[in-house]
């Protein structure tokens, strides 16, 4: 049998309750993380205790409506999946619509987060703090950076997002992704790549990277460098893991370039853009 690691952790903290759960945990614990690393930052820079407080509520809005929207219409499926003898063999979102609703059991975009809080975070530069777009960008970077390392780390728990297989010695053998498959034995299990560790890893260190920018060469002077080196790290380690993950979508098994890469591109060539910009122009 082919080493590996035998991956049968449950997000279920309590048996037979799918809520609360490690998922959910691990979801709230980097808003938290966040939460801390924002005010720091508003501290040093003297920004209203309030100020902080609202970008609080419009952070945690945009992060849950658009990671979950982001989900459900990049990735679907929109319609039930039934087999030749009428049974569901996969819900649709749209044949169910109170699955949207039904967060903790998995299924977040980190496409349709950063749009969603793109937005969120416009409205909140002209309405409450009213400076400049990118002011908030490059200080909502590394805290959205440390979220994302959390919500991998979820998906991880949830058996999501799982990997192609692989020969590796540290992959990964996932019970409940490959649970038909399942004959008592775990040699039966294909082994894995942990994609969902890759990207957790990958943005820990893009957290450590942008917090390094912010208060070790006070890059947050040259506005949209922090943001941009941001879109480069998170986008480009997407982009990149993505080549040993399993498509989320079935155009995926066709197409050169999936679903998540095709979306990382044009936010990476933004990132580029912004950091050449920043650079050269005056503090």
């Amino acid at each position: 049998m082919i080493a590996a690691i035998n991956w049968n952790i449950s997000s279920e903290i309590f048996d037979g309750y799918k809520t609360p759960n490690l998922y959910g945990l691990l979801f709230v614990s980097g808003l938290i993380l966040g939460y801390f690393v924002v005010k720091r930052m508003f501290k040093k820079e003297n920004i209203d205790e309030q100020a902080m407080d609202k970008l609080v509520m419009y952070m945690v809005l945009g992060t849950i409506i658009g990671a979950r929207l982001g989900h459900v219409f990049f990735y679907g499926p929109y319609w039930d999946v039934i087999d030749t003898n009428n049974v569901v063999l996969e819900r649709g979102y749209l044949s169910h619509p109170i699955d949207i609703l039904k967060v903790w059991e998995g299924g977040l975009a980190s496409h349709g987060a950063a749009v969603a809080i793109l937005i969120m975070l416009f409205v909140y530069s002209r309405k409450v703090v009213k400076k400049p777009f990118l002011w908030i960008l490059d200080r909502i970077s590394a805290p959205i950076a440390i979220g994302a390392t959390f919500i991998r780390l979820g998906n991880l728990v949830n058996h999501e997002m799982v990997g192609d297989e692989t020969a590796l010695p540290w992959g990964f053998r996932f019970l409940y992704h490959d649970y038909n498959r399942y004959d008592g034995t775990w040699a039966s299990i294909p082994v894995r790549h942990p994609a969902q560790l890759y990207e957790a890893i990958c943005y820990l260190l893009s957290f450590g990277i942008l917090l390094f920018l912010y208060w070790k060469r006070d890059l947050w002077k040259k506005p949209g460098v922090i943001f941009g080196t941001f879109l480069i790290l998170i986008f480009g380690s997407r982009f990149f893991v993505e080549f040993v993950k399993l498509g989320q979508t079935a155009r995926d098994e066709y197409l050169v370039l999936n679903t998540g890469q095709i979306l990382s591109i044009p936010l990476v060539l933004v990132g580029i853009y912004l950091v050449w910009k920043g650079l050269f122009k005056k503090a």
